[in-house]
């Protein structure tokens, strides 16, 4: 007989909607995937395998801002670098990266357009405004409430960061809180 787990209370780095997957895997399939994870673990600074590839064209999706009015991520795509971050409240490791958007947006300025799409789970629009009183990230803030976004760049977890190249082509996935954004926005805009 196949038990299933209930609840995982704590799985270190590993994204809420992570612990959400896992909570109804078979404890067989939780066992093989710790083996699996022990076997293939990387730094979270590195490059994703997961989400959107890297080389492939960025989708011109259209999503709503907090106000409800959509933003047509066509009318820059191709024009200047983009970076998107997919974020909650709740993520802590998305709240760790705000030192690092920060210094992007000081040495870029307007040159690279930043956009925080948040991906809505738990987060009602009056809980995402008083973050972002709270911490005043520097980008423009999406939210992804219809999950247009989070299925055209095929999101892993929060804290997962697209930048997208003046051409309009992803050259950098990657997720948690160390990550080199520096280095990837300078593969999209050059030198600051």
């Amino acid at each position: 007989m196949v038990r299933s787990v209930r609840s995982v209370r704590s799985v270190g780095s590993v994204g809420s909607a992570a612990c959400h997957r896992l909570r109804r895997l078979p404890l067989t399939s939780l066992t093989s995937l710790t083996v699996l994870t022990v076997l293939t673990v990387r730094p979270l600074s590195a490059q994703l395998e997961a989400g959107i590839r890297i080389g492939s064209p960025a989708p011109a999706v259209t999503i709503n801002d907090l106000e409800g009015r959509p933003v047509n991520l066509a009318e820059v795509l191709g024009k200047k670098p983009v970076l998107l971050e997919f974020w909650a409240t709740w993520c802590s490791l998305c709240k760790g990266l705000l030192g690092e958007l920060e210094r992007i947006h000081r040495a870029y300025g307007d040159r690279v357009v930043m956009y925080g799409v948040n991906v809505t789970v738990n987060d009602s629009k009056a809980r995402v405004r008083r973050y972002l009183e709270e911490h005043r990230p520097p980008f423009q803030v999406l939210y992804d409430e219809r999950g247009v976004g989070v299925r055209a760049y095929d999101v892993p977890a929060t804290s997962f960061i697209v930048v997208i190249d003046s051409a309009g082509r992803v050259v950098y996935t990657g997720s948690g809180e160390k990550q080199d954004l520096l280095g990837a926005i300078r593969k999209a805009a050059g030198p600051p």
